[in-house]
């Protein structure tokens, strides 16, 4: 995107820069960005940033720069080569903080280096850009969406799309087509993981999400509660049907700590753990339950405020267990089943 660089003779720097598209909302972010970085370098006294607009060619030559002459929209994340860890965060039913422990596993995985992307795939109940803190709008270039970032996360949700707080009536095949979207049109690069906060029950788009992706893996979230641990199951359960692995069990709501040190179970106990242990028996293997997230008001102000906890308060009782969830979700050992090894049978 840089069309060019001159110096004078006093130090006298003027940049251009090309924009993707002439309403660029990222305008003014990159013309601060180039003002701020160009300022450090020793010897410039002053720096003049100016704005280009790309043509159509050019467009269609940093697309293909990005992500090859295919016409055909791909997903990369589906394919045999593809080493990024895909996590379908879903419910059984709405209200038992999905979205929130979705927003600070993907910041706590990023503030550890990895690369990281989030689809925000509740197409009715589209809430991550607001709890991550996501402002920007996405840009497009060609027929490739840029997704924007907050706290180093990649993010794409159907509320970057509609103005204001308009609802989204749609019917099943068009939720499948705007995941389709989501996951082939948007250039991700090179993720290391990506996290797709899904709508609670087991309808359409857990359903697309398993034709879509495979080979993504599904951590579900509960609560204590006996009633919400049976419908929990149920979200679980879509795994043998699917094929896809259960990465595990998260506990959210798990008590409250009290002045005096004692734990007030609000939501009553055992819920996370008897969810793990029915979904082991069901489909022959461990299913671990990965973490209980005590009830923690900052939490959900951090979420209202757009800065997840983790962030905002890191030794805080709940952001210790989301950031140790975090830390065995983006450690776990991958196998090198199906991957193409640069070795030759002697």
């Amino acid at each position: 995107m840089v069309k060019s660089v001159s110096i004078g003779s006093g130090g006298d720097v003027t940049v251009e820069v090309y924009l993707t598209v002439k309403g660029c909302p990222m305008r003014e972010t990159i013309t601060q960005r180039v003002d701020s970085a160009v300022s450090e370098v020793e010897g410039v006294s002053s720096v003049r940033v100016e704005l280009d607009v790309m043509s159509d060619e050019q467009r269609s030559e940093l697309r293909k720069k990005l992500r090859g002459n295919s016409e055909e929209p791909r997903i990369p994340f589906a394919e045999p080569g593809s080493m990024t860890r895909v996590y379908c965060v879903a419910s059984g039913k709405g209200g038992v903080g999905k979205s929130s422990v979705t927003v600070n596993l993907a910041a706590s995985m990023a503030r550890r280096g990895l690369s990281v992307g989030v689809v925000d795939a509740d197409i009715y109940g589209h809430s991550v850009p607001r709890m991550l803190g996501a402002s920007g709008k996405p840009t497009q270039v060609d027929k490739m969406i840029m997704p924007p970032q907050a706290h180093g996360v990649k993010v794409i949700s159907i509320g970057m799309f509609t103005p204001g707080n308009t609802p989204v009536v749609w019917r099943g095949p068009m939720l499948h087509r705007a995941l389709q979207q989501f996951l082939s049109d948007v250039f991700w690069g090179d993720l290391d993981v990506l996290l797709l906060d899904l709508p609670p029950g087991t309808g359409d788009v857990a359903l697309s999400t398993a034709q879509l992706i495979p080979n993504a893996e599904i951590l579900v979230v509960t609560t204590p509660q006996q009633a919400a641990a049976e419908v929990a199951e149920r979200a679980g359960a879509i795994a043998m049907q699917t094929r896809q692995r259960l990465a595990g069990v998260v506990e959210n709501m798990s008590w409250m700590e009290m002045p005096d040190g004692s734990r007030m179970e609000v939501f009553g106990s055992g819920g996370g753990q008897i969810v793990a242990d029915s979904l082991t028996r069901s489909v022959g293997s461990e299913v671990p339950l990965l973490g209980q997230v005590p009830l923690d008001p900052r939490l959900r102000e951090a979420g209202d405020g757009g800065t997840p906890l983790v962030l905002e308060a890191p030794e805080s009782p709940a952001a210790v267990v989301l950031d140790g969830i975090a830390k065995r979700l983006s450690t776990r050992a991958r196998g090198l089943a199906g991957q193409l090894l640069s070795v030759s049978p002697a």
